[in-house]
């Protein structure tokens, strides 16, 4: 894990040993997973320390404490990422993996319990039905979105979970200067306002990326999110 251990560096993390083999321990589990079910197309030891574990933890950049007990959710969880490795980062932190899909969802309850991980719930539903349910609505002071869908689109899914005073981040490379413009509508109807577009690069990543943070102001109107599929077929555009 030599260069996930470098780029760490670079952000000012510093991974245990035991850190280093629960990332171990992730590479070979979603290798072994990645044969039966589509998880990840990036597959090289080297690439996924960067592409994906590197990547993930980028969000510190972002979040000046993560060491506190957030509450945090993983919107479209997938392969766990970036929720997991911050998770292996920062132990204190209270996780929520939710994906629609039942066999990814399946691996992931498995890694969890593989990694010895505390303080994690795994969760198969739709993001538009359980924002409707009382346990999950406004109650994350953080939530997280990685290569899931447009942003206007992922404003109304991810912004009724976002308690008061919380941030929903979404991680986004290439142009996307059309894309934060169009999420403006949906922004302002979601109860949020856009704090920053945060460009960065690391050498070991590469290409620039951006976390486009986005701080909650006031409660989400209780029709939103609209019903499943709707926030992606006809998304609030600006």
């Amino acid at each position: 894990m030599e260069r996930l251990i470098a780029g760490a560096k670079s952000l000012g993390l510093y991974l245990a040993s035991e850190q280093v083999e629960q990332f171990e321990t992730y590479y070979q589990e979603l290798m072994l997973w990645n044969r039966r079910v589509n998880l990840t197309a990036i597959v090289d030891y080297e690439e996924v320390q960067v592409k994906h574990f590197l990547d993930s933890l980028t969000i510190v950049l972002a979040v000046k404490d993560m060491s506190r007990p957030l509450r945090l959710l993983d919107l479209g969880a997938g392969a766990g990422l970036p929720g997991v490795p911050l998770k292996i980062l920062f132990p204190s932190i209270h996780l929520v993996l939710l994906d629609s899909m039942g066999k990814k969802t399946g691996f992931l309850s498995h890694l969890v319990a593989r990694l010895g991980l505390e303080r994690v719930e795994v969760l198969t539903a739709r993001a538009e039905d359980l924002a409707r349910e009382g346990n999950y609505r406004e109650q994350f002071a953080l939530v997280l979105s990685r290569a899931v869908a447009r942003l206007p689109t992922l404003v109304e899914l991810a912004m009724p979970f976002c308690a008061l005073g919380g941030s929903f981040i979404a991680q986004k490379k290439g142009e996307i200067e059309a894309e934060v413009e169009q999420a403006t509508t949906a922004i302002t109807v979601m109860g949020g306002r856009l704090r920053e577009v945060m460009r960065f690069t690391l050498e070991e990543l590469g290409e620039e990326r951006a976390l486009v943070i986005i701080d909650k102001l006031s409660a989400t109107p209780n029709g939103y999110p609209r019903r499943v599929g709707i926030p992606t077929k006809r998304p609030l555009k600006g």
